[in-house]
């Protein structure tokens, strides 16, 4: 290497770090795809204000849900690599890698997953009016009728779309997936009309909660080993009858691929350091939701990890790559 190379490259690293050390020096956007109301909304404003008290700089949540849950990635990674712009996301972000070919985006090679923020159950649900009580009354009313029951999800490869495949595959049965917007997934299920229904789903337990207290939802069981302290008189669905069942719901950041590695770095140690707040986790447990606590390079094998297993479920399930 020449002298002139050598110098280059060395003031090329030391603005590297410069960058990295005075980061963010500019309001900070954080996308998620949901909506208001959302699980990824709720940690974006709990987790935002903080970052911003630390940093001294104006964090700002914008909600864009739109085509399946895509746009607000899709929007990500048209961002500047310059880790101003975050993606705060559900586990879909690494389930959708595993089953949609068709995004403006790849889920894995156009992202760089930074932290972890919390995991907590989902809650297995049915209409009320259906008039099914627990697992093993959906599951012989699915096996009475194969393929004649319907599923509800907030869109083809997410969350709520690839824990019901895994119950399904657990428990036996085959059922119709009918994706829809989150609010009007937990809508059809609770409709009792030909046009408009769906028999059962996998709902992130704030959004169904009110439905669940006013009567208009049964929760048949919680996704976890563990029973929600939301939910503490409803079983764990391995209580209910399929054992070892286990599937939590996880939100993380992630930013655009090509953003510097020390930005990366010191948003990965400030996100874990918000977290670890007393009064931030006891907000977080009021939504049932517990910190994680990976570092970013373990966030990132954690994210390619779930990324596999969501491909081994939908191949068991027959379904293919769309």
């Amino acid at each position: 290497m020449s002298t002139r190379m050598a110098l280059g490259f060395v003031c090329s690293l030391t603005l590297m770090l410069q960058s990295s050390q005075d980061y963010p020096t500019k309001p900070v956007r954080m996308i998620e795809p949901f909506g208001a109301g959302g699980g990824p909304d709720v940690m974006a404003r709990a987790v935002g204000p903080k970052l911003s008290e630390l940093w001294g700089q104006s964090v700002t949540v914008e909600n864009h849900p739109g085509e399946g849950s895509t746009a607000a990635p899709a929007l990500v990674a048209k961002s500047p690599a310059d880790g101003y712009t975050l993606l705060v996301n559900t586990s879909a972000q690494a389930y959708s890698a595993a089953i949609l070919r068709n995004l403006p985006y790849d889920p894995l090679k156009d992202f760089i997953p930074v932290a972890p923020l919390t995991t907590q159950p989902y809650v297995l649900v049915v209409g009320k009016l259906s008039g099914i009580a627990t697992v093993g009354e959906l599951v012989a009313a699915a096996k009475a009728k194969p393929g004649g029951l319907k599923f509800g999800s907030s869109g083809i490869g997410t969350g709520t779309h690839l824990g019901i495949e895994k119950f399904n595959l657990q428990a036996g049965i085959k059922a119709l997936h009918v994706p829809a917007r989150p609010g009007d997934a937990i809508a059809d299920t609770i409709a009792n009309t030909v046009s408009r229904r769906t028999d059962y789903l996998l709902a992130p337990i704030p959004l169904a909660l009110a439905d669940i207290r006013a009567g208009k939802l049964t929760a048949l069981g919680v996704s976890t080993r563990t029973r929600s302290k939301l939910l503490p008189e409803v079983p764990t669905i391995a209580e209910a009858g399929l054992a070892g069942f286990d599937y939590p719901i996880w939100y993380g950041v992630w930013v655009r691929a090509g953003t510097p590695a020390g930005v990366v770095d010191k948003l990965a140690k400030d996100i874990a350091r918000v977290l670890s707040a007393p009064d931030l986790r006891d907000s977080l447990a009021k939504h049932g939701a517990d910190p994680m606590s990976l570092t970013q390079p373990e966030f990132a094998r954690f994210v390619l990890s779930e990324s596999e297993n969501a491909g081994r479920i939908f191949e068991a399930a027959g379904i293919k790559p769309q």
